[in-house]
């Protein structure tokens, strides 16, 4: 059996940056743990699988690991697919999602996400978290309904700090399913961030669209913007416009096509 796959760089304009991830459209779904197998073989930080449904597509995303509860660089990635491949000419793609519905339209020279707008929280931080980060946290919060969707934030004062952090990620493994994501001040951008995720099999993720639903909104009210550019500072870099609306948050970047081929099962 023959697959397509698409193999995409987002939230940049250029190859080799930005964050990878592998697009599997699908006339009909494979089982999960077929779907597992492929994301392990692809072996990036998300591999999107989609499937056609009328007017809109199913969606859903695995990690090395685990299927995880949203992407956003890889829904990013799959309405590029989407819109310059299998429907070229449409102006706006909707996913079903364990997430709720998400769209991907073009905006300019953006594509443009509607995703959902993810409150923190301050909170105590776990011991695993701290004995994991280096340096120490200042501001931790936490954000997330239920366990399975928890993420930890921490706030530092500089950019600097940000970009010298070496966590020790075999403390922050423990966390699962819990990933961290530090963030301060940006130099040339509003705020800069970088995400782990250890136990998804994704040491340092390049660019994290998910933890922008919750970074949108805090540096907007810390900041007193509307509109904000985010820079994720990891080795391969990412650029993000962010706005929160609402109950919603409206991510913009960019994507490339590196590869296009076929799965052989």
């Amino acid at each position: 059996m023959k697959l397509p796959l698409y193999h995409v760089d987002a939230f940049t304009d250029r190859v080799f940056s930005g964050n990878p991830a592998a697009i599997c459209p699908l006339n009909e779904w494979l089982d999960d743990q077929t779907m597992l197998a492929i994301a392990a073989e692809n072996n990036l930080s998300e591999t999107a699988f989609c499937v056609r449904e009328g007017e809109q597509y199913g969606l859903r995303w695995f990690a090395p690991k685990s299927e995880v509860q949203l992407c956003g660089h890889a829904t990013l990635a799959t309405g590029f697919v989407v819109l310059n491949y299998l429907q070229p000419g449409a102006a706006t793609i909707t996913f079903q999602t364990c997430s709720g519905l998400l769209s991907v339209k073009q905006d300019g020279e953006f594509l443009a996400m509607d995703l959902p707008l993810i409150p923190a929280r301050p909170c105590s931080p776990p011991p695993d978290l701290i004995s994991g980060l280096n340096p120490a946290p200042r501001r931790v919060l936490e954000s997330g309904k239920s366990v399975a969707e928890r993420n930890y934030f921490v706030v530092y004062d500089n950019e600097d700090e940000v970009r010298s952090a070496k966590p020790d990620l075999r403390q922050l493994e423990k966390l699962h399913p819990a990933g961290v994501c530090i963030t301060a001040p940006g130099r040339h951008s509003d705020f800069v961030s970088r995400y782990f995720a250890p136990s998804y099999g994704i040491p340092e993720d390049p660019v994290t669209g998910s933890t922008h639903c919750t970074l949108a909104p805090y540096w907007s009210e810390r900041l007193g913007k509307k509109v904000l550019y985010g820079r994720q500072v990891s080795e391969r870099g990412g650029d993000l416009i962010v706005e929160a609306r609402g109950e919603r948050v409206i991510l913009k970047g960019k994507a490339v096509l590196y590869l296009e081929g076929a799965l052989s099962l």
